[in-house]
This record gives C-alpha cells, structure tokens and sequence, in this order.
C-alpha cells in the first residue's frame, strides 16, 4: 500500500431542507390554517480517528466529500428528515487544517476521537411558524441555509515514543528489527527505507513501547537533498530521539562529521525539535576491532561535545541492544511520572511541543510554496526537485508496517 501522510480534501456539509407552506383542508374544516412542517437539518462532516489506518492514501484520489441535504418539510406539521452525517476515517496521529486560513481545526491523537469539520445547514421553517393572531393564513417560508464547505489540508504524523535518527545506512532499520517484530527492509544501499516505520518493543510481560523508523537524512536534505526533510515531521510527537551513528562506514567516511551532519540538518528543520532529549548510539561496533572502541567513541563524543547518554551497540549481533531498550523503558517510565508530578515541568514540555508543532509546519509550508512556485515555471520533467519524489505517479510497493509486537 502506498504510503501518504499529507492531503489536500474538500468537504461540503449538507444543505438544511426548505420549509413546506401547506394549508389544512378537511371536510367540514374551514380555515384550517397552516400545516407545512420545517425542513431538516442539513448533515454534518467529522473525522474520526482510526487505529486501522495507517495511511491518508484513501483521500488522494477521491477529494471531494459531500454530506446528505435534509428533506423539505411536508403538509400536516411534518418535519423533513435529517441528513445523514458523513464520518471520515483518517489514521490516529492526523491533523486538520484549512487551508484557507491554515487555522489548526484539531488535532486526532486517540482512536475513536471525532472532530467537526463541517456544520450542517440549518433546516428552513414551515409556514405554521409565522402564524399568529393577525396572520392567520401565513404564506411565509424560508429556505434551509447551505452547509458549511472548506479545504482542509490532512497531515498525518506517525504517533512514536521513541524516533530513530541518522544518515543512510547507519543501522535504523537493522536496528528495529533486532528490538522488535518489525521487519523493514534491509540492504546494503542508501535510502533502502522510503517510508516511516513503526515497532512495538516488549520490555517485560507488560512493558513496552513504540519506536519510529523514517527514512535517513544526507546533508543538504533541508535544501531538497535526497528525500528531503519532510519525514522529520514525525519525529516532532516523539518523547526520545535515538541518533544512531555507523562508527565503521564502508566508505571510511568521517562517522563525528556524519552525526554532525545530523545535528545541522536537524536544527534547520526545527530549533526546537533539537532541543529534544537526544541519545547518541554508536551503531557497528562488531565491525571495528575492540582496541579501538575506545578511542572512536571518545573522538566522536570530543568532537561533538556530547554531554548526554552514550551507548555503544551493534544492532545486527544484538550487543546491548537490551540494555539500551530497559534504560530507555526506565527514561519514560520517569518522564511520565515527572509530567504527573511537576506542573513546571509539564508547562515545559507543553510548550516545547507547540513550539515544534509551529515549526514544523512553518517548514513544511514553505516546501510546499517553494515547490508550487517551481512548478508554476516547468518547463520538463527534469526541471521538478528532488523533493518531489513522493507524488501520485510514484508507485511506492512498500508501504509502512504499523504496530508489530514479539511475543
């Protein structure tokens, strides 16, 4: 299934059903008066949260969504039906925004929550509401109001607690597959990941959480680079990010100036997401000889004047991958009881996450202005940036694997 986390719909809300202007007419009745009944309300538009999905690929091809009108009123005081609301499914981890204002409508974070995206119209009156002791006989009506009709931009954010950082081939992948049931795929070339993916990691019977897999970052990626910096949106809901860093390339590349690469890359997308509680995780160590583990972390961490946790693993031969994961287990397990216990810190954190939310956002619609300015002048096929790679006519076979969880 092709992965998508970003569209554009349009939502119509039914109109309200006009009012009846009917007379009572019965035998041995003169005067009867009037009867015409109002119309019904017109229905209305939500979204719902659907732990289900996993994708917004159901709205890139069918955009256009219309709830039913309400009946017109009939004779004998009878009320038109209402219309049927229209319930929209989208993934758990969306948000909505119009795109006339790019005003927030609301945020989907739980299954089964439900947002109003479009109010119904209201139902017109039936002439028996104008009736009264100097108009007897009311000929007045009114029409049902139109429903309610905006373009709504869809942004789908994978819901982590944990993401993983880091250039092409630092072992993202090799990683959450040796910590999880997740199978992503895995090869010796760059950029094999293409879409976020998603693992639950069991710490014990009934501790466990989820990390996020996205595609890697190469330098210049907030310029367009490789696939861009658009995947880092779904980082901006984790808790923790793990930066992973190859400490044995095979092209014997600088491993402190790739992860410094990261840091650059990352607070470009966002200041704020880089002030993010970050661990450094030295990926590969099986794969340099054990006099020399020392001296390669103590470089790498010198030259990135790193401060926080250091780990040293190797994902693919499974060396202190579990410790890693029980320590990070212990990190939120501490984190959530501080946010139940510490309004200060709780107001911190509230405030960070908006920030980075507005960042986020700020970026990505830049890249979309950018790119509709660029394609307002192609003039070929080559002429469209990288970061365009993602759009309708590429056929993406692997589509994201959602919650996998290892007995």
């Amino acid at each position: 299934m092709k992965f998508v986390d970003e569209v554009s719909i349009r939502v119509k809300a039914g109109d309200g059903g006009n009012g009846c202007m009917s007379f009572r007419r019965e035998k041995f009745i003169e005067n009867g008066g009037p009867n015409g009944g109002d119309g019904g309300d017109g229905g209305s538009i939500y979204m719902m949260a659907d732990e289900n999905l996993n994708t917004l690929v159901d709205y890139r091809y069918t955009r256009h969504f219309d709830a039913e009108r309400g009946s017109n009123g009939g004779s004998t005081d009878c009320t038109g039906k209402k219309g049927e609301d229209l319930v929209l499914r989208v993934p758990v981890g969306t948000t909505v925004i119009d795109s006339a204002t790019q005003e927030v409508i609301g945020d989907l974070t739980k299954a089964g929550q439900k947002l109003l995206v479009a109010h119904g119209g209201w139902h017109g009156l039936g002439n028996t509401r104008f009736k009264s002791s100097t108009n007897r006989a009311p000929r007045q009506t009114t029409p049902g109001k139109p429903g309610e009709q905006r373009d709504l931009k869809l942004e789908m954010k994978v819901l982590a607690d944990v993401g993983l950082l880091g250039l092409p081939n630092a072992g993202k992948s090799t990683f959450i597959r040796s910590v999880s049931a997740a199978k992503p795929k895995v090869a010796d070339y760059p950029f094999t990941t293409l879409v976020p993916n998603l693992g639950v990691v069991s710490v014990d019977r009934w501790k466990s959480f989820v990390i996020a897999d996205i595609p890697g970052l190469i330098e210049g990626a907030s310029d367009g680079a490789g696939l861009g910096i658009r995947f880092l949106k779904h980082l901006s809901r984790t808790r923790l990010l793990l930066h992973l860093v190859d400490m044995a390339p095979l092209d014997e590349s600088d491993a402190a100036e790739a992860a410094e690469v990261i840091v650059n890359e990352l607070t470009k997308f966002s200041p704020s997401l880089a002030e993010r509680d970050r661990w450094l995780i030295l990926n590969k160590s099986d794969q340099i000889l054990e006099e020399e583990h020392d001296a390669r972390v103590k470089e790498i961490v010198d030259r990135l004047e790193w401060t926080g946790p250091v780990y040293v693993i190797s994902a693919i031969a499974k060396q202190n991958t579990e410790r890693l994961c029980h320590d990070i287990m212990r990190y939120l397990e501490d984190r959530a009881d501080r946010l139940a216990n510490d309004p200060a810190y709780r107001e911190e954190l509230s405030e960070l996450d908006q920030r980075i939310e507005d960042e986020a956002r700020a970026q990505l619609q830049a890249l979309d202005d950018q790119r509709a300015l660029r394609r307002s002048g192609v003039k070929s096929v080559h002429d469209i940036g990288d970061d365009d790679w993602d759009e309708e006519d590429v056929d993406d076979e692997d589509g994201p694997e959602i919650i996998y969880v290892r007995d």
